[in-house]
């Protein structure tokens, strides 16, 4: 019995003092291990956080009325850095504390790279629309607010997520589109919006009366309190555009804030009207004239009361 417990002491005190070896020889590195995680990991809070500083200060110098989105913007972003961030520090540092204890990491490395690759092949299209979404997202393509069309389809972007955006059209249909299939995209709100107009009148006018009268029509307009706010710029008029079938067509553009073009065109269409009939100008709808004998004298019917 004595010489067994002999043993086990002898073996305890082996043990401990193998131990107390490998605290004195390995204990300052693992030591000075955690407090490099702990360091990188506050390192990288501070550099989040001077990044968000200095992007959002020079966005809001360009873009004052949208200082709410690019908050939200740079918020999504440097959480999405942050986050890869402290999975890399976590992954090294674990890497760092199973060598240091002796693990064999070789084949840890081995399986975390297949099992990568396995998700990486089962999971490309999740990676692509996630990739999409971090570049749409930075480079500030669309923002929530904005009238979009994309694939085709138009409507009001109510939310931007990495994977997806959502528009919900003037009918109320709400659409869902995957970043990485989204393969066209066009932003008709981003800074300033614009009202093309296409003005059809006779071909009896006289095209720089009715230039004139359009012009006055949008002076007056952005005279008005209730719409001088919403338009930048006076009603620009390009001159005769086009032959038309029964009308000469005259373009005109306005431009506005974003998303008030269809407001601002909508009352100068209803002020062009009053002003064209005042004015005695016609708007052409689709008609024939039929010639009888002569080239240029039209046909006449005199059509009386019997």
């Amino acid at each position: 019995m004595e010489s067994k417990e002999l043993l086990s002491q002898e073996f305890w005190e082996n043990a401990l003092n193998k131990m107390l070896d490998w605290l004195i020889s390995e204990g300052p590195s693992i030591i000075l291990i955690i407090i490099l995680l702990f360091v990188s990991l506050k390192l990288l809070n501070i550099i989040i956080r001077r990044i968000k500083k200095i992007f959002t200060s020079r966005a809001l110098k360009s873009d004052d009325a949208g200082s709410q989105e690019t908050e939200k913007r740079m918020n999504t972003l440097l959480g999405i850095i942050k986050a890869i961030g402290r999975i890399i520090i976590w992954s090294v540092f674990i890497m760092i504390l199973l060598k240091k204890l002796g693990a064999d990491i070789a084949p840890i490395l081995a399986g975390a790279g297949i099992l990568g690759l396995a998700v990486g092949f089962g999971a490309q299209e999740l990676v692509r629309d996630f990739i999409s979404g971090f570049f749409m997202i930075m480079e500030n393509q669309i923002r929530t607010g904005d009238v979009v069309i994309i694939n085709g389809t138009g409507g009001l972007v109510e939310k931007i997520e990495l994977r997806t955006v959502t528009l919900r059209d003037l009918s109320g249909v709400v659409h869902v589109f995957q970043n990485g299939k989204i393969n066209t995209m066009s932003n008709m709100t981003k800074e300033w919006s614009a009202m093309v107009f296409d003005i059809g009148v006779a071909y009896k006018e006289d095209v720089d009366n009715v230039m004139k009268v359009m012009q006055e029509t949008g002076e007056e307009l952005m005279n008005d309190s209730a719409f001088k706010d919403k338009i930048i710029e006076p009603l620009e008029i390009f001159g005769l555009d086009n032959f038309g079938d029964s009308e000469v067509v005259i373009k005109a553009r306005i431009k506005t804030l974003p998303i008030e073009q269809w407001t601002v065109g909508r009352e100068y269409r209803k002020r062009l009207k009053k002003a064209f009939d005042e004015k005695g100008i016609e708007i052409p709808f689709p008609h024939t004239t039929v010639y009888w004998g002569e080239e240029i004298k039209p046909l006449e019917l005199d059509v009386k009361n019997s």
